[in-house]
């Protein structure tokens, strides 16, 4: 049964993890967004408490 020898499929796992973690993060990390949202109104809105009617 070849699938038990751990030999070369320790050595894909360890690169592939290898590659996986040192050049996947640096390019997710630089990503920057085109299009950065800006607030629509500037003023702080009011907020008014809430009155419930208990009864």
């Amino acid at each position: 049964m070849p699938q038990l020898i751990p030999t070369p499929w320790f050595t894909v796992l360890i690169f592939s993890w290898f590659i996986l973690l040192t050049l996947i993060p640096p390019k997710v990390l630089t990503h920057t967004f085109t299009n950065m949202p800006t607030p629509q109104n500037k003023k702080e809105q009011e907020t008014k408490p809430w009155d419930w009617p208990w009864y």
